[in-house]
């Protein structure tokens, strides 16, 4: 630390930043050129314009499932309602199973690992074989949808064009604003194998018992959203970008083997006609239960394993308000049930698993469910929908409507041929299900296009799931969300920026889940407290629950109710990839001169004194001076020096201190500790200052400095911090809040990084230790649904 004193008039000057003379860079000019212009239908303040509109369809279809076929045969009417206020002359409808066609663009553009990547690979982990047998598999399975039949509603053919996963139907006459048309389709499809070709649904096969279980989505050809800021939806379904969709209400009919047990969105409308006596009863027993109620029981579910029904059974479901509808059926469902009522909330959280599932299932899936949604609505609005579904099959982790599909299961001890499961599996399992159920909010509810923006429904949700999952347990593991979790990525050069459109990202899990969760949880707790984050957030769900908002509606409304400028946080976190790195560059001390001569002279006496003797006079000591021979050589300046305090310097004392103001003199009398502190922003991205001071008694303080403080120079500045006792240290970012990739630079004095050699023998050679050394380590996250697919 470099001491020096400093003038009373410059010490007044230095009470503000001190920015070094550089080019300027500002990162904190506004986002005007980047967001769209405000209208009628999305104002300014981030809410629904007073002509905001949103299109819907409603669907009343009956579908069968052919267990032997692995087949979807499904019929009926859709009604497109046209709320807009433009004239539409054709529709659009996404044909999502024409995916796993041979010939569709995902096939086409499909990949392997680069030739260096696939030399490495070992049989052992599976690369090779299953890269090899979804190319191959991909190639033979007979996918997509057979469209047989499309007409009007008085029964005449529409004339439609498929291009690809798109399907156009051209309407016999335009469709005016206010208008309604309603139309017929029947279409079948085979249901792929979810864990050879894989792909959010599909069916998973028991060899042990020969059964099988149907996770069933994108099951039916559903409307494509038309909206005010993009027109049609136009993305080709490639498999990364999810689903934007219109609301509507849903009559369904599920015609499947009767021996089956169906989960599905929606409220069951003929219980008596598909369920036991036993089993309504258990079920209306769930409804004011303090804990899960088993309705269809282990032992009931393995003996229907057993045998295989030649009839069929229709489950007849409603649903109201929603944007998608899925289901799940299987004979070897067992089913829990609890009920919950809170508020606006009264819901059945209820959940469906094989006996594979279990202990791990049954003890926690649907505990988990009322958790989230008890935690989900203090943080945005009270679930209004009347089921909340968790199913355990072959799909990892995914959202629809009322229903989730996920996937961990515990595995079967070697030994004793018991099932059992790990911590990671048990915290994934919950985790999972606090994600996918959370999706209900974030995007069925609040309805961003997913097909664009995966961050608006991935990365707020899980910013609220690791909101949720602190509120199970302290110390809840293997959560996105922590700053010092994301610093990694932060520092690749692999990356894009968060602000891009779903099928480009890179490092899906990082950029559109664990980053833009990181950065909520940053502007919570670091730029504007829990209190007008929390306040600004809900605002932002209410708004816009069962609408569709863009990016722009979500930075402006976080904005409008937080009543902060945040341009400079969306810039630096969503628009680029500049990282957090802050280092403390250097401290100065500063001691106010009092221009006492007593007390400055003799300050400046003992600084002379603190400083190291000379080699040449430490050498010359002892040697012989011609004064000390003749003492009558001796005079006044003998006896005194430069810091003797004369009757000149008191008088001139006196003069200078009558000429103070009294603020002046205040200053003087408290005996401040002055230190400029140099800050460097070597990452680009701007960031509040978090300063970790402590003082010479041991007292520490935290001092928090708003990122403003990089306003007129973004990449070094100088701050003056005072002090009423000498500091001896200083940290910036002491709690690993800010996400700062480099902590080795951020306090002085510096500290030593601790880490550890190994100094064991090993028979590799050198070059092996270094290709392990350069070798990212590879990493399977449970909860990532989508980057493992």
């Amino acid at each position: 630390m470099i001491i020096k004193h400093l003038s009373l008039a410059l010490a007044a000057c230095l009470a503000c930043s001190i920015a070094a003379a550089q080019p300027f860079d500002d990162k904190f000019r506004q986002l005007d050129e980047l967001l769209p212009t405000p209208g009628i239908t999305r104002t300014a303040s981030g809410a629904p314009g007073h002509a905001y509109w949103q299109q819907r369809a409603d669907y009343k279809l009956r579908a069968t499932l052919d267990e032997a076929k692995r087949r979807i045969d499904g019929a009926g009417t859709v009604t497109y309602h046209n709320n807009s206020p433009d004239t539409l002359s054709y529709l659009w409808v996404q044909l999502d199973q024409n995916m796993f066609r041979a010939d569709s663009d995902n096939r086409a553009i499909a990949t392997v690992p680069s030739r260096e990547a696939w030399a490495k690979a070992t049989e052992a982990d599976g690369m090779k074989f299953e890269a090899m047998r979804f190319i191959v598999e991909s190639r033979a399975f007979d996918g997509g949808f057979n469209i047989t039949g499309l007409t009007d509603a008085g029964g005449q053919p529409l004339k439609y064009t498929i291009n690809k996963t798109m399907m156009r139907i051209d309407l016999p006459q335009p469709m005016k604003p206010g208008s309604r048309f309603s139309f017929r389709m029947a279409w079948n499809f085979n249901i792929p194998e979810m864990n050879v070709l894989g792909r959010r649904s599909g069916y998973e096969k028991f060899e042990e018992d020969k059964n099988d279980l149907f996770e069933v989505a994108q099951w039916y050809p559903r409307m494509a959203a038309y909206y005010d800021a993009a027109g049609w939806q136009n993305k080709q379904y490639l498999g990364d970008g999810e689903f934007t969709l219109e609301f509507g209400d849903y009559d369904i009919a599920l015609t499947v083997p009767a021996d089956h047990i169906v989960a599905s969105t929606g409220e069951l409308q003929n219980p008596g006609e598909v369920l036991s006596a036993a089993q309504r009863e258990r079920l209306k027993q769930a409804r004011t239960s303090g804990k899960p109620v088993i309705i269809v029981t282990q032992k009931e579910a393995e003996a229907a394993e057993k045998t295989r029904s030649s009839a069929s059974k229709t489950w007849h479901y409603k649903a109201n308000n929603v944007r998608d509808f899925a289901f799940a059926s299987s004979r070897k469902f067992i089913w829990d049930a609890q009920g919950y009522k809170k508020g606006g909330t009264d819901v059945m959280a209820m959940s469906y698993y094989p006996k594979e599932g279990n202990p791990l299932w049954e003890r926690y899936s649907t505990q988990a469910i009322v958790h989230t949604i008890e935690q989900y609505n203090k943080y945005a609005f009270d679930y209004p929908y009347p089921i909340a579904i968790s199913v355990n099959g072959p799909v990892g982790g995914m959202e629809y409507p009322m229903i989730s599909f996920n996937g961990p299961r515990p595995v079967k001890d070697k030994k004793t041929g018991e099932l059992t499961y790990s911590r990671r599996t048990k915290y994934g399992l919950i985790g999972v299900i606090i994600h996918e159920v959370g999706h209900n909010y974030f995007p069925m509810i609040v309805n961003s296009d997913e097909r664009q923006w995966t961050w608006m429904d991935e990365g707020l949700n899980s910013f609220l799931e690791y909101l949720s999952e602190r509120a199970w347990e302290e110390d809840f593991p293997d959560t996105r969300g922590d700053p010092r979790a994301i610093v990694d990525y932060m520092r690749s050069k692999k990356q894009v920026p968060v602000m891009t459109n779903s099928e480009s990202v890179l490092q899906r899990g990082n950029n559109a889940y664990a980053k833009p969760a990181t950065a909520l949880i940053v502007l919570r707790e670091t730029v504007l407290g829990r209190e007008l984050f929390d306040f600004a957030f809900r605002e932002y769900a209410q708004r816009w629950k069962f609408k569709r908002p863009t990016p722009a509606d979500f930075f402006r409304t976080m904005e409008d109710a937080s009543g902060t400028d945040l341009d400079w946080f969306w810039r630096g976190w969503f628009y680029t990839t500049d990282a957090v790195d802050v280092s403390v560059d250097g401290i100065t001390e500063y001691g106010v001169s009092t221009r006492n001569p007593e007390i400055e002279k003799a300050w400046k006496k003992a600084r002379k004194d603190a400083e190291p003797v000379s080699v040449t006079s430490q050498r010359d000591k002892g040697t012989p001076r011609r004064i000390d021979a003749h003492p009558e050589l001796k005079d006044f300046y003998n006896e005194h020096d430069d810091f003797t305090v004369t009757n000149k310097d008191r008088n001139k004392y006196s003069e200078s201190i009558e000429g103070l103001e009294d603020w002046e003199k205040a200053l003087l009398a408290q005996g401040k500790h002055l230190y400029l502190v140099d800050f460097s922003n070597l990452g680009g991205l701007v960031t509040p200052l978090v300063l970790d001071i402590e003082l010479k008694s041991g007292k520490k303080y935290i001092e928090r400095i708003p990122a403003e403080v990089w306003r007129y120079s973004s990449k070094k500045i100088t701050k003056l911090i005072v002090t009423d006792e000498p500091m001896v240290g200083l940290t910036q970012d002491p709690y690993w809040e800010t996400a700062d990739t480099d902590v080795s630079n951020n306090a002085w004095p510096r500290k030593i990084t601790p880490s550890r050699l190994e100094l064991f023998k090993t028979d590799r050679t050198k070059d092996d230790l270094m290709k392990d050394f350069n070798t990212p380590l590879k990493r399977k996250d449970a909860k990532d649904k989508k980057a493992a697919q």
